[in-house]
């Protein structure tokens, strides 16, 4: 047994003190759990009142989060009241120019389930093919459809696509179709066309063909205009213009100049308003765009004739 030595003062000599194997392992029991315990403490107060680089990182990036979090939320519903807008705008193009419902979806999407086809069984590998054929089909089947009806309106000659300037840009692009402020009055008043704003003089196109209806000289309202009736039961019509080379029942070809940007009539300033109906209803012109300018400058001539407020006539 392990012995050692300790003071006697009754007697002041030292006597042999025998312990058992029990009491040493009490006293290094002891002593270990008075280690942990003060290791712990030491950890609790280092983590408590003591920070690593990494977490005084993480701190400031939970800081720079808390007050950019709000701001994301308003920016993300921001885009999606966009992107909800711009669905409804291209369906509005789809049914007014093609005659069909534009495409909800991807027909492909969902494709990413196959990235991990070496974990999947083959059953469920079949299924998924199978279900995506039979969509394909019938999106197959709907497009087809679609351009039926396109190719049906097309016989007798295209919508009006083209731009009746020349290089306009989502600059010149103003007030489009619905209730706008009046520059003169100051108060919501019906504006049937789309403005693009140009300077005295620029040259006016035919958007397609067509023939001549009216050719108009007046000093009030929409001043001197010039109408052509297309295919397929659309109209155009070109207003405030400075002159006009053609004459009532005359046939037009697509990009022929009808005319001359002026300030005849009631208008604010130089600029082509520019209208168009189909089957005698007006239409947005600015949907008409889309197959003459870049995917951007058309995203950015929707915002412009949307957001504009006041016409120029």
């Amino acid at each position: 047994m392990p012995r050692h030595y300790e003071f006697d003062k009754s007697t002041f000599s030292f006597r042999k003190v025998t312990r058992t194997a029990g009491s040493v392992l009490l006293t290094v029991l002891k002593y270990f759990l008075v280690t942990a315990s003060l290791a712990v403490v030491y950890y609790i107060i280092f983590a408590t009142f003591v920070s690593t680089d990494t977490e005084r990182r993480l701190r400031r990036e939970n800081k720079i989060y808390e007050k950019v979090y709000p701001e994301m939320l308003e920016r993300e519903a921001l885009i999606s009241d966009a992107i909800t807008n711009l669905q409804l705008k291209d369906n509005e193009i789809y049914r007014q120019i093609f005659g069909a419902e534009a495409p909800k979806s991807n027909p492909m999407s969902g494709a990413g389930f196959l990235a991990a086809a070496d974990s999947i069984p083959a059953r469920r590998i079949v299924e998924y093919t199978d279900a995506k054929s039979g969509a394909l089909l019938e999106r197959t089947a709907a497009v087809e459809e679609a351009l039926l009806r396109v190719f049906a309106q097309a016989k007798d000659g295209l919508p009006p696509l083209s731009l009746p300037l020349e290089n306009v840009s989502y600059a010149q692009v103003g007030a489009s179709v619905g209730n706008k402020i009046n520059p003169f009055y100051k108060v919501p008043s019906p504006h049937n066309g789309l403005d693009l704003i140009a300077n005295q003089g620029d040259p006016v196109f035919a958007v397609a063909d067509g023939r001549i209806t009216e050719v108009v000289s007046s000093r009030k309202g929409q001043g001197n205009y010039v109408e052509i009736t297309h295919a397929g039961g659309y109209v155009t019509r070109y207003t405030h213009l400075s002159d006009m080379p053609v004459l009532k029942g005359q046939t037009i070809r697509k990009g022929m100049r009808i005319g001359a940007v002026g300030t005849t009539g009631s208008t604010f300033a130089a600029h082509l308003h520019y209208e168009v109906l189909k089957n005698g209803e007006y239409v947005d012109p600015i949907n008409y765009f889309f197959a003459s300018v870049t995917p951007e400058e058309y995203m950015n001539m929707l915002f412009m004739s949307v957001t504009t407020g006041q016409s120029m006539d």
